[in-house]
């Protein structure tokens, strides 16, 4: 009777619990709505509207807009008749495929040097993530008009002489804008910066205090413990800045893009310039893929030594589970055997 009340009790209890449950999921659900509004308004349907615009011819007359059903007419009149896009869409990937790895290290050595025990620390992270705050899109048109994203000291011109004897000449004129814009590459890491040092302030001190009683070096410790501790945050840092790059003010695919769009000739159009948008978002998607094969497939060595030994904890727990189930089987059949007096003696010992 006792067991009888105590399950319904029990009952009662989880059934309140699913109730509290439920009620919770329907207020995170409240408290998301508006966001969800905003990503189907704002995000989703702008989306839908410019994946149908590039089938179509689109132009704006007085009596309305007129849709002319053209299939890919767009994309072939890019790549055709427009041999500027494809040339910077190029451009725009190996400039990305090089500069996101310049910053992601660069960030990752101001945060190491940032989360170091030195006198105006604070300072020093405000002066890193400062041009992120003021450097806004008019401001950065006129530095980079001014020649302020450029390093008076280096010839640019020189260095692209000296990888033309190496490289093919588009490779070292790409090589050559990437170092006449360092400064500007540099202004882009702020949010990284931060990224980092807040993934290095979460790391526990006392694993560096064992490595350094085991000897490791300064080196052995950045290779083992920081760089896989950190790498989530590696492919964090490379996934937003291929993002940034790709909309930034100095972006020459968002300008003829925008051009395309309000340029008001009948080849052109939202129909074209959503053409070339989809274009440039699948480059983006690929890229960002790309990183994410690269940074994010591969575990490190101490990844897989808690996976083998997880492995193996389960299956001596199988083995063990395994060896109880045929011992109590065991103990079942002598119990029944002894119970129904089968039993053998001989020598005044029983066999069973």
């Amino acid at each position: 009777m006792d067991s009888t009340k105590k399950k319904a009790k029990e009952k009662k209890v989880k059934i309140k619990q699913g109730k509290l449950a439920r009620r919770e999921a329907r207020m995170g659900y409240f408290f998301i709505l508006p966001w969800l509004i905003g990503i189907v308004l704002f995000l989703l349907y702008p989306l839908g509207q410019s994946f149908r615009y590039i089938w179509y011819n689109i132009r704006i007359t007085p009596l309305g807009t007129k849709f002319n059903f053209i299939g890919t007419g767009n994309f072939t009149q890019i790549w055709m008749e427009d041999p500027e896009f494809p040339q910077q869409l190029v451009t725009y990937i190996w400039q990305t495929i090089v500069e996101v790895p310049i910053i992601v290290v660069f960030s990752l050595l101001i945060a190491m040097m940032l989360n170091q025990k030195i006198k105006g620390r604070s300072f020093f992270r405000l002066v890193f993530f400062l041009p992120v705050i003021i450097v806004s899109g008019p401001v950065m048109n006129m530095l980079v008009s001014e020649g302020a994203a450029t390093i008076p000291a280096l010839n640019v011109q020189s260095v692209i002489t000296a990888l033309d004897r190496v490289l093919p000449t588009a490779v070292a004129q790409d090589i050559g804008d990437m170092f006449s814009n360092m400064i500007m590459i540099l202004w882009y890491s702020g949010v990284q910066i931060l990224i980092f040092i807040s993934a290095l302030q979460k790391m526990d001190p006392s694993l560096y205090e064992a490595a350094k009683i085991d000897g490791a070096s300064g080196w052995e410790c950045f290779w083992k413990l920081t760089l896989p501790t950190l790498k989530p945050m590696v492919l964090l840092n490379a996934i937003y800045t291929v993002i940034f790059l790709s909309g930034n003010e100095q972006n020459q695919l968002i300008n003829m893009i925008e051009t395309a769009m309000f340029s008001g000739t009948k080849e052109k159009g939202y129909g074209y310039a959503s053409a070339m948008a989809w274009m440039y978002s699948v480059v983006i998607s690929l890229i960002t893929l790309m990183f994410f094969i690269i940074l994010g497939s591969k575990k490190d060595a101490y990844d897989r030594a808690i996976k083998r030994y997880q492995r193996q904890q389960k299956k001596e727990l199988r083995m063990q589970k395994s060896v109880r189930r045929r011992n109590a089987r065991n103990v079942r059949k002598m119990e029944k055997a002894t119970a129904s007096g089968h039993t053998r003696t001989y020598s005044g010992k029983s066999e069973y």
